[in-house]
């Protein structure tokens, strides 16, 4: 099947990845003619991160290198950064392909509300700005992304809590596992389980779980200790029973 001409490439929001990860479609027609060994999604501006022969780089929808430069690994665009490892060590990179600054990292990860996680080279966790510098001088043992403004972090001693976008804790609760909140609840795990706590750290019913999802539309899915699987409310009310766990009944 012939690549559509480029001057009929449909927006890069249309796009996608054909079924054997080397190339992109739109309208199930190849955007180009060129296959690499692996693609990945087109994000804003309109890049996709390529890989082929242990070099990667970003494309336009044209399959045309959007720079001249050359990485071990690059990931998408994120607020107009990207991040790339040379190989030895992270950075972000602009549309143009040009270093968003002189320093480097152990590890980053993808933009996120002005914020970035990243690890240095001594193994602690920070967040960093889009000029890449560190936004904050506390350092963690891991730091995940922000959501609306609240991230989780994980202290030295292996607990975590959430912090906001001035580095402070949201609340002075400690958990063995934290999530991020979503529609006013977080997923949590203590030493008796996983439960959903509300934004001042509070859990929100009395019962420990094995797992929980996040909830959708006022319930969650749970996982009891024998195996069932339930539909609970924010008061850890049962709404519903999706399976019975060993030794019970149905």
């Amino acid at each position: 099947m012939k690549p559509i001409p480029s001057n009929d490439a449909a927006h890069w929001h249309t796009t996608r990845i054909s079924t054997d990860g080397t190339h992109h479609t739109a309208a199930g027609h190849p955007l180009y003619a060129e296959r690499f060994d692996v693609v990945q999604k087109f994000h804003t501006p309109g890049l996709a991160p390529v890989s082929k022969a242990r070099s990667a780089w970003h494309i336009r929808t044209n399959g045309s290198a959007a720079y001249n430069e050359r990485y071990a690994i690059t990931y998408g665009f994120y607020e107009n950064r990207a991040a790339v490892s040379d190989g030895s060590q992270w950075f972000h990179i602009a549309p143009d392909g040009a270093p968003i600054s002189h320093l480097r990292y152990a590890w980053c990860g993808n933009f996120q509300e002005g914020f970035c996680p990243a690890r240095d080279r001594d193994g602690a966790y920070l967040y960093v700005g889009i000029d890449d510098a560190p936004r904050f001088d506390e350092r963690w043992r891991y730091a995940g992304d922000f959501r609306d403004g609240v991230a989780v972090v994980q202290a030295h001693d292996g607990r975590s809590s959430h912090i906001n976008t001035r580095g402070h804790l949201v609340h002075r609760a400690w958990f063995h596992d934290l999530d991020v909140f979503h529609k006013g609840w977080a997923r949590a795990k203590d030493a008796a389980g996983w439960l959903h706590i509300g934004s001042d750290g509070t859990p929100a019913y009395r019962r420990r779980f094995v797992s929980v999802e996040p909830f959708y539309n006022g319930q969650a899915r749970v996982e009891l200790a024998d195996g069932t699987l339930e539909i609970i409310t924010p008061d850890g009310a049962t709404v519903h029973v999706l399976r019975h766990g060993k030794g019970v009944s149905r």
